[in-house]
Protein backbone atom coordinates (compact mmCIF):
# COMPACT_ATOMS: atom_id res chain seq x y z
CA UNK A 1 0.00 0.00 0.00
CA UNK A 2 2.77 2.64 1.13
CA UNK A 3 4.53 1.73 -2.22
CA UNK A 4 1.57 2.44 -4.30
CA UNK A 5 0.99 5.63 -2.43
CA UNK A 6 4.63 6.80 -3.54
CA UNK A 7 3.94 6.10 -7.12
CA UNK A 8 0.71 8.14 -6.91
CA UNK A 9 2.91 11.31 -5.15
CA UNK A 10 5.38 10.50 -7.83
CA UNK A 11 3.50 10.70 -10.65
CA UNK A 12 1.56 13.55 -9.48
CA UNK A 13 5.21 15.73 -9.23
CA UNK A 14 5.23 14.51 -12.95
CA UNK A 15 2.26 15.70 -13.61
CA UNK A 16 2.57 19.46 -12.33
CA UNK A 17 5.95 19.58 -13.65
CA UNK A 18 4.03 18.51 -17.30
CA UNK A 19 2.03 21.19 -16.62
CA UNK A 20 4.72 23.93 -15.28
CA UNK A 21 6.53 23.65 -18.68
CA UNK A 22 2.99 23.78 -21.03
CA UNK A 23 2.14 26.76 -19.06
CA UNK A 24 6.17 28.58 -18.81
CA UNK A 25 6.13 27.37 -22.84
CA UNK A 26 2.59 29.76 -23.17
CA UNK A 27 4.22 32.61 -21.30
CA UNK A 28 7.14 32.44 -23.89
CA UNK A 29 4.94 32.44 -27.03
CA UNK A 30 3.05 36.03 -25.13
CA UNK A 31 6.07 37.49 -24.88
CA UNK A 32 7.54 36.56 -28.55
CA UNK A 33 4.00 37.42 -29.61
CA UNK A 34 4.33 41.25 -27.50
CA UNK A 35 7.76 41.91 -28.89
CA UNK A 36 6.59 41.08 -32.93
CA UNK A 37 3.33 42.20 -32.73
CA UNK A 38 2.52 38.26 -34.08
CA UNK A 39 -1.37 37.81 -33.75
CA UNK A 40 -0.32 34.17 -35.15
CA UNK A 41 1.26 33.27 -32.19
CA UNK A 42 -1.84 35.04 -30.32
CA UNK A 43 -4.09 32.57 -31.66
CA UNK A 44 -2.37 29.86 -31.44
CA UNK A 45 -2.28 30.59 -27.62
CA UNK A 46 -6.24 31.51 -27.03
CA UNK A 47 -6.93 28.05 -29.44
CA UNK A 48 -4.76 25.95 -26.83
CA UNK A 49 -5.67 27.81 -23.64
CA UNK A 50 -8.31 24.41 -23.28
CA UNK A 51 -5.22 21.92 -23.25
CA UNK A 52 -3.80 23.92 -20.04
CA UNK A 53 -7.62 23.64 -18.64
CA UNK A 54 -8.31 19.86 -18.80
CA UNK A 55 -5.05 18.98 -17.49
CA UNK A 56 -5.45 21.69 -14.37
CA UNK A 57 -8.82 19.30 -14.10
CA UNK A 58 -7.19 16.33 -13.94
CA UNK A 59 -4.59 16.62 -11.75
CA UNK A 60 -6.67 18.27 -8.89
CA UNK A 61 -8.90 15.12 -9.46
CA UNK A 62 -5.38 12.99 -9.09
CA UNK A 63 -4.86 15.36 -5.73
CA UNK A 64 -8.06 14.71 -4.38
CA UNK A 65 -8.55 10.89 -5.05
CA UNK A 66 -5.34 10.35 -3.43
CA UNK A 67 -6.65 12.42 -0.14
CA UNK A 68 -9.27 9.94 -0.20
CA UNK A 69 -7.78 6.77 -0.19
CA UNK A 70 -4.57 7.31 1.72
CA UNK A 71 -4.91 10.36 4.20
CA UNK A 72 -1.63 11.50 3.72
CA UNK A 73 -0.07 13.22 6.68
CA UNK A 74 3.20 15.38 7.56
CA UNK A 75 5.04 16.47 4.71
CA UNK A 76 3.18 14.26 2.61
CA UNK A 77 -0.10 16.01 2.92
CA UNK A 78 1.87 19.28 2.55
CA UNK A 79 3.11 18.19 -0.48
CA UNK A 80 -0.91 17.12 -2.36
CA UNK A 81 -2.07 20.43 -0.69
CA UNK A 82 0.73 22.97 -2.17
CA UNK A 83 0.57 20.78 -5.67
CA UNK A 84 -3.60 21.51 -5.51
CA UNK A 85 -2.53 25.41 -4.96
CA UNK A 86 0.39 25.35 -7.54
CA UNK A 87 -2.03 23.64 -10.30
CA UNK A 88 -4.23 26.45 -9.89
CA UNK A 89 -1.78 29.00 -10.44
CA UNK A 90 -0.36 27.60 -13.27
CA UNK A 91 -3.57 27.30 -15.04
CA UNK A 92 -3.95 30.92 -14.26
CA UNK A 93 -0.69 31.86 -15.49
CA UNK A 94 -1.86 30.32 -18.18
CA UNK A 95 -5.38 32.89 -18.81
CA UNK A 96 -3.10 35.67 -18.36
CA UNK A 97 -1.11 34.60 -21.45
CA UNK A 98 -4.17 34.01 -23.13
CA UNK A 99 -5.21 38.16 -22.06
CA UNK A 100 -2.18 39.52 -23.09
CA UNK A 101 -2.86 37.24 -26.30
CA UNK A 102 -5.85 39.02 -26.59
CA UNK A 103 -4.09 42.06 -25.96
CA UNK A 104 -1.70 41.52 -29.11
CA UNK A 105 -4.42 40.73 -31.42
CA UNK A 106 -6.04 44.46 -30.50
CA UNK A 107 -3.40 46.70 -31.04
CA UNK A 108 -1.79 44.70 -34.03
CA UNK A 109 -4.77 46.17 -35.93
CA UNK A 110 -3.34 49.92 -36.17
CA UNK A 111 -0.15 51.26 -36.47
CA UNK A 112 2.45 51.00 -34.06
CA UNK A 113 2.37 54.31 -32.01
CA UNK A 114 5.17 55.52 -29.74
CA UNK A 115 5.03 53.99 -26.10
CA UNK A 116 8.37 54.81 -23.95
CA UNK A 117 7.89 52.03 -21.95
CA UNK A 118 10.21 48.53 -22.46
CA UNK A 119 8.18 45.39 -22.09
CA UNK A 120 11.47 43.51 -22.62
CA UNK A 121 12.85 44.63 -19.19
CA UNK A 122 9.27 43.36 -17.48
CA UNK A 123 9.06 40.11 -19.68
CA UNK A 124 12.30 39.06 -18.99
CA UNK A 125 11.70 39.71 -15.30
CA UNK A 126 8.67 37.80 -15.39
CA UNK A 127 9.21 34.92 -17.11
CA UNK A 128 12.41 34.34 -14.63
CA UNK A 129 10.47 34.61 -12.15
CA UNK A 130 8.10 31.95 -13.37
CA UNK A 131 11.26 29.75 -14.01
CA UNK A 132 12.71 29.70 -11.16
CA UNK A 133 9.81 28.88 -9.16
CA UNK A 134 9.04 25.81 -10.94
CA UNK A 135 13.16 25.14 -10.63
CA UNK A 136 13.12 25.62 -7.17
CA UNK A 137 10.00 22.81 -6.92
CA UNK A 138 11.57 20.87 -9.09
CA UNK A 139 14.79 20.87 -6.92
CA UNK A 140 13.00 21.53 -3.46
CA UNK A 141 15.39 24.54 -3.52
CA UNK A 142 13.74 26.72 -0.50
CA UNK A 143 16.51 29.72 -1.73
CA UNK A 144 16.21 29.97 -5.34
CA UNK A 145 12.01 30.13 -3.86
CA UNK A 146 13.02 33.19 -1.77
CA UNK A 147 14.49 34.83 -4.26
CA UNK A 148 11.88 34.96 -6.61
CA UNK A 149 9.66 36.44 -3.51
CA UNK A 150 11.98 39.08 -3.47
CA UNK A 151 12.41 39.35 -7.75
CA UNK A 152 8.23 40.08 -7.53
CA UNK A 153 9.17 43.76 -5.48
CA UNK A 154 10.79 44.52 -9.12
CA UNK A 155 8.17 43.72 -10.58
CA UNK A 156 5.45 45.73 -9.10
CA UNK A 157 7.94 48.50 -9.38
CA UNK A 158 7.94 48.67 -13.37
CA UNK A 159 4.54 47.97 -13.86
CA UNK A 160 3.79 51.15 -11.28
CA UNK A 161 6.15 53.09 -13.60
CA UNK A 162 4.11 51.62 -16.57
CA UNK A 163 0.78 53.32 -15.02
CA UNK A 164 2.81 56.64 -14.87
CA UNK A 165 3.66 56.78 -18.54
CA UNK A 166 0.26 55.79 -19.88
CA UNK A 167 -1.61 58.32 -18.35
CA UNK A 168 1.40 60.83 -19.77
CA UNK A 169 0.99 59.76 -23.14
CA UNK A 170 -2.72 59.49 -23.26
CA UNK A 171 -2.97 62.99 -22.21
CA UNK A 172 -1.01 63.71 -25.44
CA UNK A 173 -2.81 61.29 -27.90
CA UNK A 174 -6.59 61.33 -26.91
CA UNK A 175 -7.77 60.14 -30.35
CA UNK A 176 -5.69 56.90 -29.40
CA UNK A 177 -7.06 55.73 -25.50
CA UNK A 178 -7.74 52.10 -26.01
CA UNK A 179 -4.40 51.19 -28.13
CA UNK A 180 -2.63 52.90 -24.95
CA UNK A 181 -4.87 51.09 -22.08
CA UNK A 182 -4.67 47.92 -24.03
CA UNK A 183 -0.87 48.13 -23.53
CA UNK A 184 -1.00 49.09 -19.97
CA UNK A 185 -3.24 45.72 -19.56
CA UNK A 186 -0.73 43.77 -21.26
CA UNK A 187 1.54 45.23 -18.41
CA UNK A 188 -0.82 44.44 -15.34
CA UNK A 189 -1.04 40.80 -16.83
CA UNK A 190 2.46 40.53 -17.04
CA UNK A 191 2.30 41.67 -13.09
CA UNK A 192 -0.15 39.16 -12.85
CA UNK A 193 1.58 35.92 -14.01
CA UNK A 194 4.81 37.23 -11.56
CA UNK A 195 2.24 37.32 -8.84
CA UNK A 196 1.22 33.89 -9.50
CA UNK A 197 5.12 33.04 -9.91
CA UNK A 198 5.66 34.43 -6.33
CA UNK A 199 2.39 32.04 -4.85
CA UNK A 200 4.24 29.09 -6.35
CA UNK A 201 7.36 29.77 -5.02
CA UNK A 202 5.45 31.03 -1.70
CA UNK A 203 3.88 27.09 -1.93
CA UNK A 204 7.53 25.74 -2.53
CA UNK A 205 8.95 27.61 1.06
CA UNK A 206 5.90 26.30 3.16
CA UNK A 207 6.46 22.22 1.44
CA UNK A 208 9.75 22.62 2.10
CA UNK A 209 9.90 24.34 5.54
CA UNK A 210 5.85 23.85 6.61
CA UNK A 211 6.20 27.79 7.02
CA UNK A 212 3.28 30.02 5.30
CA UNK A 213 4.98 32.81 3.94
CA UNK A 214 1.57 34.82 2.58
CA UNK A 215 0.29 37.99 2.99
CA UNK A 216 3.65 40.05 4.09
CA UNK A 217 4.87 37.37 6.61
CA UNK A 218 7.94 36.65 4.56
CA UNK A 219 11.22 38.24 5.58
CA UNK A 220 13.87 39.77 3.56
Amino acid sequence: MAKHFHKELEKLKKRILSLGAMVEDRVRMAIKAIENRDVTIADKIINTDYEIDEMEVEIEEECLKVLALHQPVAVDLRFITAVIKINNDLERIADEAVNIARGVKYIAKGEKLHFDFDFYSMAEKTEAMLKKSLDALVNLDVDLAFKVCILDDEVDKINGEAHRIVKDVIKDNPDHVEYFINLLLISRHLERIADHATNIAEEVIYLIEGEIVRHGRLET
